[in-house]
């Protein structure tokens, strides 16, 4: 069993100590899913990447934005959303911790 509360709250204090303010770790590898841990500071973020075949972003804590060219979506604490099917970025408005699900097909 993983307590995911407390390994975000260990990635978060990782993330303050990091200059990029990120901190991330794959906790979970069962088959074809895939869980990450992604914690930032406030304003950090992940720079435009291609999607993966099948994810979702489930925020544990703080406030995000997941920007899919025109399409932005501001996600809080306990909100989850799917991850576009394109080229994609996400920025944190304040510190937040999130959890990234993924397929891999």
């Amino acid at each position: 069993m993983i307590d995911v509360s407390a390994l975000g709250g260990e990635h978060l204090a990782r993330a303050k100590e990091n200059p990029r303010g990120i901190s991330a770790h794959a906790f979970l590898r069962e088959g074809p899913l895939r869980q990450t841990i992604i914690a930032l500071t406030a304003g950090a973020g992940l720079g435009d990447h291609d999607a993966p075949d099948a994810a979702s972003l489930h925020v544990l804590s703080g406030r995000v934005r997941l920007v899919g060219g025109e399409e932005v979506v501001e996600l809080t604490t306990g909100q989850i959303a799917p991850i576009p099917q394109r080229r994609h970025s996400l920025e944190a408005g304040e510190d937040s911790v999130v959890v990234l699900t993924t397929v891999v097909v």
